[in-house]
């Protein structure tokens, strides 16, 4: 139970943060196969499936709610060493994810796989840089569609390892209104003040229902992928992963660099090793 939360924390933070991705977190913590088919068969195998997700689904919203604002504080203090953290962890994961392709005959086909893969990473990096113009969220059935849409997008690329929800959403331009939105709706719900509550409301419900819809739509499209395609499907998450350290590391803040910033970046990098290591034991 508190294993699964603290997976449910660190997929969670991993949304949060343009460039790291919460499905490699995922992979990385060895439950990326069990929570897909939890997902998919939720309800056909409702009660083993529940028992799995709740704590893991608790963890993510903690982080959202809470680590959201601790993380704001590290990346402002300390860039170098938060991001390290993250490329620990999921270089960490390696090992676990390698031995679904060890031993098996590579084509060129499986190659090609990672290859392109690996490029998607990279690109939506250096896409990713700065965030659009602010959208606009005020309440109307266009906007009402558009929210919901935009939670399917970002549901979709928060499931898939080595893509970037958070990423997503800033290159549509609504990342820091929905993390202002859930800022706002905590610290509303904390003064008892329900009409901002209900006004963030109209923002969050039509984006919840997309992510939701999202995440079953998208789970159902992975996990067929993999019933007939698994070791295709593995190479794609390798190339993933292996391209996720540099698109963290190309968007890090490096105008804090000293001796003391690297040596405390590799002892937070071996940090996210052990972690990882830790977390991905079956």
């Amino acid at each position: 139970m508190i294993k699964k939360l603290i997976q449910g924390i660190i997929i969670g933070t991993a949304n949060i943060i343009p460039g790291v991705s919460g499905g490699t977190m995922m992979v990385a913590m060895g439950i990326y196969d069990k929570l897909i088919h939890s997902i998919t068969h939720l309800f056909s195998e409702f009660k083993e499936s529940l028992k799995f997700l709740a704590p893991i689904f608790i963890g993510v919203g903690a982080a959202l709610v809470i680590v959201a604002r601790i993380l704001e504080f590290c990346f402002t203090a300390f860039p170098i060493q938060t991001n390290l953290l993250f490329v620990g962890l999921i270089i960490g994961s390696l090992p676990f994810i390698l031995k679904h392709v060890r031993h098996k005959k590579t084509t060129p086909g499986m190659l090609v796989c990672f290859v392109v893969f690996f490029v998607i990473v990279v690109a939506m990096a250096m896409m990713g840089e700065s965030e659009g113009g602010s959208a606009d969220v005020s309440f109307g059935l266009v906007n009402v569609i558009k929210l919901f849409l935009v939670g399917v997008v970002a549901a979709a690329t928060m499931v898939i390892p080595g893509v970037s929800g958070s990423m997503m959403l800033m290159i549509l331009g609504y990342y820091n209104t929905i993390l202002e939105c859930i800022n706002d709706t905590v610290e509303a719900l904390t003064q008892f003040d329900v009409a901002a509550v209900m006004g963030n409301m109209l923002i969050l419900v039509p984006f919840g229902i997309g992510v939701v819809a999202g995440i079953f739509l998208i789970a159902k499209i992975i996990e067929i992928i993999f019933q007939r395609a698994e070791t295709h499907a593995y190479w794609a998450i390798v190339g993933l992963i292996v391209a996720s350290p540099i698109a963290i590391l190309w968007k890090t803040d490096w105008s804090g660099f000293s001796i003391a910033a690297i040596v405390t970046g590799v002892i937070a990098f071996a940090a996210g090793c052990a972690i990882a290591w830790k977390l991905g034991e079956e």
